[in-house]
Formats: C-alpha cells, sequence, structure tokens
C-alpha cells in the first residue's frame, strides 16, 4: 500500500483509514516539518520570558495558577502524560489506537501546537513499525480532548507503560522501541499538553463508523429488496416520481437502489393473483424512507468529521506568532453525531427485523411455510434466529440512548460542562456490529424465502440471484430441515460486514449509492 503523506494540511477520511485498518505508513511532508519548526520557536521564545503561559510555563488545568521554573518543565510535561495515563477497562481496539495516534499526528503537523518535528517523527515511526499502545476502555470526558487515550498513546513515546508489538503480543514498551530502535523522546514546554489535548479519538471512531454505515445502508436496501420481491410485494412505490415530490437525497437513492435490485424480477407484485393487497406493510413500503433518513443522516455526519479533520485541536495553540487559549478540544460537534447516528442505527435494524418476522408469519408471508421450516411442526425453522434479532434490536434502542446529553464536572469545576464524545464514539462501535448481525438474519431469511418461493414460471431478479449464488458460496446453507444455526448466522454477518453482499448485487446492478 503506497504511504501516506502528512502535510501540514489535513489529510483525507480515506487516508485516516488506510493508516488505522490498512496499516500504511506514514511520512512527513517537508511542508509539515516547516511549519512545526516554526511554531516550536514560538513556544521557545515565549519560554524564555518571565511572565507565565498555560501549558508552556505554568500547571494544568485547575492547577494552572502556579507558575513552573524552569529546571521543572522537563519534569512538568513527563508527569502530565504519567498521571493522564489513568485509563480503566478493556483494551480498545487496535485500529482505533492507530487512528488516534495518526489524527494526534495530524494536529502536530499542522503546525499549530509547537511540539518539535523529533517528536512528530517519533509519532510516525511508532506507527510504521506496528507498535500500539494499550488504551482503555474508559477515561475520556470527551473534553480537553481524549485526555486518557491519548496519555495511554504518549506514554509509549516515553518508552513506558505497555504497547502491543506487530506480531500482536503484548510487551513493555521500552522493549519494543528498542527493537524497533526507536529513541525514546524527552518532552519539552508545552510537548507533553499538547499530546493529550484533542478529540482524535472521538474523529477517528466516527471516521469508522461512517464509512461501515455507508456499506450497511447499502447492504439494507439490498435485503429489503430481497424481502420485498419474497413477500411477493410491488415495486411500483420505488418509482422515481413517487421520491421527487419529497425531495430528500437519501430516499431518492435508496428508492434507486432498491429497484435496480428487483429489476427484471418475476416476482414482485404478484400478490394480486391470489391475495389482493391494496398496500404493503410499512416495513416493506416505507424501507426507502427510512434507510434514506439514515443516509442523509450520514451525510450530516461526514460534513461534521470532515470540519473536525480539518482543525487543529490543542489548547493553547500557536496562530499568528503567538499562543492563545481556546474552547476547540470540546467535543459537542462529535458527540451529537455520535449519538445522531446510533439512533439512526437503532431505527434501521427495527425496520429490518419487522420485515424478518414477516418472512416468517405464515399469517403475512402470502404463502410461504411457517418460520420457513421444511416440516412445520417437527422443524422450528428460522423462528429462534428472529429471537435473536429481536435482542439484537432491544440492545441497539438502549445503545440509542444519547450520551452527549450528560456533563460530569471534573478538576475542581475547572472543567465544569463535558461533552461524553467518546461514550458516545464507543457505544456506536457496538451499534455498528450489532446493525451487521440483523442485516445478517434478515439476509438470511430472505435468502431462504426466495428458494422456497421460486418456480421455473416465477424467477427472482437477476440481482437477487447473484446474492443467492454468493451466499450460498460463502457458506451459507439453503432451505432444509433444522439444522445447528449459529454458525450459518454468523455467515451471514459475515458476508454483510465483508460487503460480500453489496458487490454480489452490484455485479449485477453496477454501483450501487
Amino acid at each position: 500500500m503506497p504511504s501516506v503523506v502528512l502535510h501540514s494540511t489535513p489529510p483525507t477520511a480515506a487516508e485516516v483509514l488506510a493508516v488505522a485498518r490498512g496499516d500504511a505508513r506514514v511520512e512527513l511532508a517537508d511542508d509539515a516539518l516547516a511549519a512545526m519548526a516554526a511554531a516550536r520557536r514560538v513556544i521557545d521564545e515565549l519560554a524564555a520570558r518571565t511572565e507565565p503561559v498555560y501549558g508552556v510555563s505554568t500547571g494544568f488545568g485547575a492547577l494552572a495558577v502556579r507558575s513552573i521554573e524552569p529546571d521543572l518543565r522537563t519534569r512538568l510535561q513527563r508527569n502530565i502524560v504519567r498521571s493522564h495515563a489513568a485509563g480503566l477497562g478493556p483494551r480498545v481496539e487496535r485500529e482505533v489506537v492507530r487512528a488516534l495516534m495518526f489524527l494526534r499526528l495530524k494536529t502536530v503537523a499542522s503546525g499549530h501546537t509547537g511540539v518539535r518535528p523529533e517528536v512528530a517523527r517519533t509519532m510516525a515511526a511508532l506507527l510504521n513499525a506496528g507498535i500500539t499502545p494499550v488504551v482503555h476502555e474508559h477515561g475520556s470526558l470527551g473534553c480537553s480532548g481524549d485526555l486518557a487515550p491519548l496519555a495511554h498513546c504518549a506514554l509509549t513515546l516515553l518508552g513506558e507503560g505497555e504497547a502491543e508489538g506487530p506480531d500482536g503480543r503484548l510487551r513493555a514498551a521500552a522493549e519494543l522501541l528498542a527493537e524497533h530502535g526507536i529513541a525514546p523522546v524527552e518532552l519539552r514546554e508545552k510537548e507533553g499538553l499538547a499530546l493529550l489535548n484533542g478529540t482524535d479519538g472521538m474523529l477517528g471512531m466516527l471516521l469508522m463508523a461512517c464509512a461501515d454505515l455507508d456499506r450497511l445502508v447499502t447492504s439494507a436496501d439490498i435485503t429489503a429488496a430481497l424481502t420485498l420481491e419474497a413477500l411477493l410485494g410491488t415495486d411500483r412505490v420505488l418509482e422515481p416520481e413517487l421520491h421527487a415530490v419529497r425531495p430528500h437525497p437519501g430516499q431518492a437513492a435508496s428508492a434507486d437502489n432498491m429497484l435496480r435490485v428487483l429489476a427484471g424480477s418475476g416476482l414482485t407484485g404478484h400478490h394480486q393473483d391470489t391475495a389482493p393487497r391494496v398496500q404493503d406493510a410499512y416495513s416493506v413500503r416505507c424501507a426507502p424512507q427510512v434507510a434514506g433518513a439514515v443516509r442523509d443522516t450520514l451525510a450530516h455526519a461526514r460534513a461534521v468529521a470532515d470540519r473536525e479533520l480539518a482543525a487543529a485541536v490543542d489548547n493553547p495553540v500557536v496562530v499568528n506568532g503567538r499562543v492563545a487559549s481556546n474552547g476547540n478540544f470540546h467535543g459537542a460537534p462529535l458527540g451529537y453525531v455520535l449519538d445522531f447516528l446510533a439512533i439512526a442505527a437503532a431505527d434501521l435494524a427495527s425496520m429490518a427485523e419487522r420485515r424478518t418476522d414477516r418472512l416468517l408469519d405464515r399469517h403475512r408471508s402470502h404463502g410461504l411455510p411457517p418460520f420457513l421450516a421444511e416440516d412445520p411442526g417437527v422443524d422450528s425453522g428460522l423462528m429462534i434466529a428472529q429471537y435473536t434479532q429481536a435482542a439484537l434490536v432491544s440492545d441497539l434502542k438502549r445503545l440509542a440512548q444519547p450520551a452527549s446529553v450528560d456533563s460530569i464536572p471534573s478538576s475542581a469545576m475547572q472543567e465544569d460542562h463535558v461533552s461524553m464524545g467518546w461514550s458516545a464514539a464507543r457505544k456506536l462501535r457496538t451499534a455498528v456490529t450489532l446493525l451487521t448481525r440483523v442485516l445478517g438474519i434478515e439476509l438470511y431469511a430472505a435468502g431462504r424465502a426466495l428458494e422456497l418461493r421460486a418456480t421455473a414460471e416465477l424467477r427472482p431478479a437477476p440481482a437477487s440471484r447473484a446474492v443467492l449464488t454468493a451466499v450460498r458460496g460463502g457458506g451459507l446453507g439453503g432451505p432444509g430441515g433444522d439444522r445447528f444455526l449459529a454458525p450459518e448466522l454468523a455467515t451471514a454477518e459475515g458476508l454483510v460486514a465483508d460487503g460480500t453482499l453489496v458487490r454480489a448485487a452490484e455485479s449485477v446492478t453496477g454501483p450501487l449509492a
């Protein structure tokens, strides 16, 4: 994979993901090194003066009232890292930590923090060596930055604490640095503070969630189309002119996706032959409206993420040759959209579960066997798969409770309003995983229903057949008697998670939105 070159201007979201998930190497451009050196000169000049400057020659937070003598400032910067590395709980995922490290390096490279180029080079060296600091689940309030998570990353730069090596084993950070020829850094004025004071964890998780939800909302369009087809529903509600009169762009995109998946179907609309229906149920008929609202929420979240990606979040910052205090570290903009996305994910999952239940209920499935069982009564079919799906949806609803409406004062009331954005990001990651499982179960049920429904005369759409071929090739079993179901549901989840479902449909439809 090509290297990601960090300039003094921000990277793209794709570059962040390349480093976080793809282990792309990081290089520092000459303009970034020059910007850092220029900002450092400002810090050095201020450090030589007698008047106190926050973060340069004072304590931190509620302790900023003390002026720190020059001979104590190295210790001050080291101490802020050690004392703030106070996280607890399970380890945070490797991709999140890599995003956290890279995004902090991005801000350092902007030339607004006053961190020396040699510190930035060491940060890049850690990423390139595949050394991942141990970061814990709990420790950030989403204000004054993701303090504890970033402190654990900075601790590794000092050669202290534990880190994961490229082989996945936990070892002492000092051993890993020595093994890769990386010298621990000795922090100078402002540098310890600058390494901790950012929204990088929240932003990294938001960028990854946006990428994942982009795939999942398209997956939901496909599974909704398969279910509509298996229920002999009508695709006329997907016609472009109906969505043009309510011009939400996401709605139009989802309706178009479903219409393209269903093109050429021999099943849609045949309910009129045997059991006339004026309209399909909401979970089928309104699928584009709900998935479309998710798309529009996702577009807003991406806009916020792009603005944050363009930001240099630190306090104080170096601007126009001076150092200025600010409140740009507050995570409210990110916390809100992280919560919005968790709400959207829960609703998308809720509608998918209702469609699955409809496929399994003989009173509403228009001729399909109860629970899609081979011998109902002897076989239970997919009865308990829907229970699992319902339990997942219930969990998603709890995860939709906003974190960003909470605030607990800290730092002796100096930091008296916080965003809880890190907590919003952590629960969104869980929500993304659960939504993937919900859609996997709908895929499994809709695929079985289509195979039970299809005849030589009434064939599913070409795109639907391509999906069925792909999922069977991916290890998902077809209709038949009862068998150990959990492994097949896990396989279905994997086919959604790795993009197999979307790629299969697109092999016929072309690129979907």
